[in-house]
């Protein structure tokens, strides 16, 4: 009776707390994407607003032909723009680029005397729960420039796996103007008490975003750690489950000081996910991959501690080490084949100043690594704070012959802002999008438009989370070639992967072996045909 009194006890407590932070997680992941949502939609009405006046500025207010040369220009240099056009004092359109029906399409309220000079609009084309934006210009001349943002422009990060199915997200401009909803509640929660709400309200523009989920959603997350500590209680294992079922309980100084252990005892590993040319089944390179292989031989994944080493600044160190071993590791496999890449994760904080630069510069310029077989992945789990020095850090790093991707296109806080202003050579389309690419129309057109952005900016593209032959094949059909996913390989370690390299090679070269001997074939059939037609 005593034993099960202290099992029970502490079980007791540990789901009070369990409970308790599944609902602060969950608050700050509905925040993140309010906050996501909020910034996506100020950057598509800052630069839309920005574009049709600098039109007005450059005395583009007509429908002439050279004006629509010049709408189309804007459409084609700005991915979030659909069309650009002119409409008269009651709203209707005048013109449209590209050319659509113009007859009886009222689109804009009529003009006031002592209306506001920007407007703002839904149409009722929507994609994904969200809306077309229509935004205006009034050049007070009883016409009004506007531009049409693609709803792509706010597609929004779904949020993590365990609320996906129950949250729901509302973006409204003004009072009642609905721009974007997604989501419902899928949950056994009726009781509004129950609910978890959080509002994210812009300030710039009267744009207020609504994240709402249930609560039994948010605990959906530790479900597995409450079956685990409930199965301790039968044993003494209760005390070593409690301590270790998630790392953020402690206190914070005891986690900091076992974090930066780890750290010096070099528990921090890169593993090596290989990235594939779809078309020639060859090896491109690899993206590296942090784990933290724990004393005990534990394989932690990166969802466990990377936002704590972001928020507290080991990131840094960390991520100084994982490239300090590549070199170590996979160096010399690199040297001898010099067109393979290597894909290092950078976060927001890494372009505050310009120490990444002197770190890549200090690590590889003597290696076997060259600068130009360097691809650094910008992430948009943060925003980046000065858009402008990241800008010039990139430049640099460019500069030296490395090239940047954008992790994660269309989930995070950047979105085609980042596309525009940061100037990357590769983008890469997430998971997300390409687990539906061969069922969900929607899915292909979103990869169908990046890849389109991505040929139109003279950028790379790679596909992520590749699992199935029917999405490589839907990939080729769009122009993709490159990608990656658990269909070719998992991360692994160093060795692993050079094996994995080499084997790979070998295959290649077996097939344009047997690709040469069959063509060497036919043509020799082919000139036995031609004599013994001759004879």
């Amino acid at each position: 009776m005593v034993a099960l009194l202290l099992a029970t006890t502490p079980l007791f407590a540990i789901n009070i707390i369990l409970n308790q932070y599944a609902e602060r997680r969950a608050i700050t992941e509905m925040e993140a994407m309010g906050n996501v949502s909020v910034h996506r939609a100020e950057e598509a009405i800052s630069t839309t607003v920005s574009l049709l006046q600098r039109l007005d500025r450059d005395d583009v207010q007509t429908c002439s032909a050279e004006d629509r040369v010049i709408f189309e220009k804007q459409i084609v240099e700005h991915g979030m723009i659909d069309a650009i056009g002119l409409a008269d004092a009651s709203g209707q359109r005048m013109c449209i680029i590209p050319d659509r029906d113009l007859a009886g399409k009222i689109i804009l309220p009529p003009i006031r005397a002592d209306g506001p000079l920007v407007g703002i609009g839904m149409l009722e084309r929507s994609f994904l729960g969200a809306h077309a934006a229509v935004i205006s210009w009034d050049l007070k001349n009883q016409t009004r420039l506007f531009a049409e943002v693609t709803p792509a422009v706010i597609a929004m990060d779904p949020g993590p796996e365990y609320l996906r199915s129950y949250r729901r997200t509302e973006l409204r401009l003004g009072n009642n103007l609905l721009w974007y909803s997604v989501g419902g509640y899928n949950s056994v929660d009726s009781d509004p008490e129950a609910m978890l709400s959080v509002e994210t309200a812009s300030e710039l523009y009267p744009l207020v975003a609504t994240v709402t989920a249930p609560a039994s959603s948010a605990r959906q997350a530790v479900q597995d750690l409450k079956v685990l500590a409930a199965a301790a209680c039968a044993g003494i294992a209760l005390l070593f489950v409690a301590i270790g079922v998630w790392f953020s309980w402690r206190p914070e100084s005891e986690a900091n000081d076992e974090f930066a252990a780890a750290i010096r005892n070099g528990e921090f590993i890169p593993f090596y996910q290989p990235v594939m040319d779809i078309e020639s089944h060859r090896l491109r390179g690899c993206e590296v991959l942090m784990r933290w292989r724990r004393q005990n031989g534990v394989i932690v994944s990166p969802g466990q501690f990377m936002a704590y080493a972001e928020n507290n600044d080991h990131i840094f160190e960390m991520t100084r080490h994982m490239m300090r071993v590549a070199v170590e590791e996979v160096g010399e496999l690199y040297g001898d084949n010099p067109d393979l890449k290597l894909s290092i994760n950078l976060f927001a904080g890494h372009f505050r100043d310009r120490e990444i630069v002197s770190d890549i510069k200090a690590i590889f310029e003597k290696s076997r690594i060259s600068y130009q077989q360097i691809v650094v992945e910008v992430t948009e789990r943060h925003p980046l704070e000065d858009m402008e020095l990241a800008r010039k850090i990139i430049a640099e790093l460019q500069a030296l012959g490395v090239r940047v991707a954008l992790d994660d296109v269309g989930t995070g806080h950047g979105g085609m802002a980042y596309l525009q202003k940061l100037g990357v050579d590769i983008i890469k389309i997430d998971k997300m999008f390409i687990d539906t690419i061969s069922s969900d129309d929607s899915s292909t057109t979103i990869v169908d438009s990046m890849v389109e952005l991505a040929d139109n900016l003279g950028m790379g593209i790679i596909a992520e989370g590749v699992e199935m032959e029917e999405q490589i094949e839907r990939l080729l059909e769009l122009g993709v070639t490159a990608a990656q996913g658990y269909f070719f390989a998992q991360p692994m370690p160093a060795g692993e992967f050079i094996e994995f390299a080499e084997r790979t090679e070998l295959e290649a070269r077996e097939r344009d072996r047997m690709a040469a001997e069959a063509a060497a074939a036919e043509r020799a059939a082919s000139e036995a045909d031609v004599k013994g037609a001759a004879a």
